[in-house]
């Protein structure tokens, strides 16, 4: 027999079905070892050598992985493929005593998704541990307790007993803190728009003034209700003229498939889903979903990855399900890839989308939860719109010309819905009457309007992800972890339209951490650390 172990039930029920009676998948249940909770369990002293041990929920499974050793030709480590899982396998060869052995009969496979396919081809190409991994996620583990237990008394000894700080958690309540900060000192600033109701010969439209003597007003508008007034005085018996006419057809090309930072904003957007929400869902379809006659079933690839990259296999499948489903029309026309933005992405995985574009989410609806269903048809609905035609839009610009005023008009409008027929985006329909150029118009109202410029807008759970995202704070398994600690402790909580409020206790933390710790809550000392931590 070969043994198969894998972190959860879940998952080693899927695999079960893939390899029949010569392998026994069994599961760790997550990590089997770690740091001790009542010590600081790294040696300081002597090259920061981490003591492990065996938590008491661990030991049960270790005892009933042992008992089935002696019946094992093999044991395959088939744990997650990022630093996590890599660790997870290295600590069980030692909980379990496997480095000890004479005989090598360990194996380590990996694979982005779970399906027979790709669990076949891992297990044709076995490898090593990756020791690179193994340290990279013990330096990481090692620096958040050296934070985390170090700097945690000290705010117990300036403030209250229970709370905590860490090497990630501590700069994101400094950015709810900070950005708390700006909207409290900023002063709104007046500034003024004038629109113009026109008639042409075909119809009726609305104008913005936007150039006083050739030249574009500066953002945010016109200063001052004097100056408003003043444009108003000059406008009275002008003369409204159709100036420049520009028509274009527009493409709206879509967005690229989901990474794990874009699938917990969009999850949060649409969906009102937390992050920490929208990632257990999506272990949930990784992982496998029982489909009836079927079985358990992997729906989605890994989903945590900082890739856009696409499998050549998953382009020609998604052709294929185009194809059949909207008509030869709706594909691109040729296979669709995407570049990765970020320069620190590790590029590791596939992108986050469906190991069948053929499996509607329709077809697994009735096997799904409702969470589960809303959350394959946006991985779904947004893999597929990657492969599809752009949306094709007519625009027309107008300027209008009075005096030595200029006001613009826009319309547009749509000619070929291509990828929105999957992946709807908000825009704006807006139809102009046909015009001509010299043509005069009649002027039927100007509107003058106060407004006042707004404080930035507050982190919501989309937002923090992004901006943590922007300045290489945290990597995509982190970002739901984070964001739900700082929620848990009390340092921020979330208004009724789930926006961040620092609390009295997250403003008194943050600000004795910067203080007294500038470096450890300092953003680009994190984000540096993140990077080096990743070589």
């Amino acid at each position: 027999m070969n043994l198969v172990i894998v972190e959860s039930p879940a998952k080693g029920r899927t695999i079960q079905k893939f390899l029949g009676r010569d392998y026994s998948v069994q599961s760790s249940f997550g990590h089997v070892r770690d740091l001790p909770k009542t010590a600081l369990g790294v040696d300081t002293e002597n090259n920061f050598e981490p003591k492990y041990v065996i938590p008491p929920k661990a030991k049960k499974t270790i005892a009933a992985l042992k008992k089935l050793l002696p019946k094992s030709d093999k044991v395959i480590m088939a744990t997650d493929e990022d630093r996590e899982g890599e660790a997870i396998s290295w600590h069980l060869v030692k909980a379990l005593g496997l480095d000890k052995l004479k005989r090598k009969i360990v194996e380590r496979i990996v694979f982005h998704e779970i399906t027979k396919g790709a669990i076949d081809q891992a297990l044709k190409n076995p490898r090593d541990i990756d020791m690179n991994l193994v340290d990279a996620q013990q330096a990481r583990r090692v620096l958040d307790r050296l934070v985390g237990y170090k700097l945690s008394p000290f705010l117990w000894k300036k403030v209250a007993r229970g709370l905590s700080a860490g090497r990630v958690q501590s700069v994101a309540l400094r950015l709810v803190v900070e950005r708390e900060r700006e909207i409290e000192n900023f002063k709104p600033e007046e500034y003024w728009t004038i629109e113009s109701f026109l008639k042409a010969k075909a119809g009726e439209f609305v104008a913005f003034l936007n150039k006083i003597n050739g030249e574009a007003i500066p953002k945010p508008g016109i200063k001052s209700k004097a100056e408003a007034d003043k444009i108003l005085k000059d406008l009275e018996g002008a003369e409204f003229v159709v100036g420049k006419i520009e028509r274009k057809e527009m493409k709206r090309v879509p967005a690229p498939p989901f990474i794990t930072s874009t699938l917990q904003q969009e999850g949060f957007k649409k969906l009102r889903f937390s992050s920490k929400q929208t990632m257990m869902l999506a272990q949930q379809l990784y992982e496998g979903i029982e489909l009836g006659e079927r079985g358990a079933t992997g729906l989605i690839t890994y989903m945590r990855t900082d890739s856009t990259n696409l499998s050549d296999q998953a382009l020609f499948a998604a052709k294929d399900a185009i194809i059949n489903l909207f008509g030869q029309n709706y594909w691109a026309g040729f296979p669709r890839k995407y570049k990765t933005k970020s320069r620190l992405a590790q590029e590791a995985h596939e992108a986050v989308r469906p190991t069948d574009p053929a499996r509607t989410p329709e077809s697994v609806k009735s096997h799904l939860t409702p969470q589960q269903f809303k959350l394959y048809d946006l991985i779904w609905r947004r893999f597929m719109a990657t492969q599809m035609k752009e949306a094709l839009f007519d625009t027309m610009s107008v300027e209008i010309l009075a005096k030595n005023y200029g006001f613009g008009a826009n319309g547009q409008t749509l000619k070929f819905d291509g990828f929105l027929k999957v992946y709807p985006i908000k825009y704006e329909e807006k139809e102009l009457p046909p015009l001509e150029e010299k043509e005069k118009l009649k002027l039927l109202e100007l509107k003058p309007e106060q407004h006042f410029t707004k404080p930035p807008p507050r982190f919501n759970e989309a937002s923090l992800v992004k901006t943590l995202e922007k300045y290489g704070i945290g990597r995509p398994s982190t970002y739901a972890p984070i964001i739900s600690t700082i929620q848990l402790r009390n340092y921020v909580q979330k208004d009724r339209v789930r926006f961040f409020h620092p609390t009295e206790i997250g403003k008194m933390v943050n600000d004795l951490l910067v203080e007294h710790f500038p470096d450890v809550v300092d953003i680009k000392f994190t984000s540096n650390m993140e990077n080096e931590l990743d070589d």
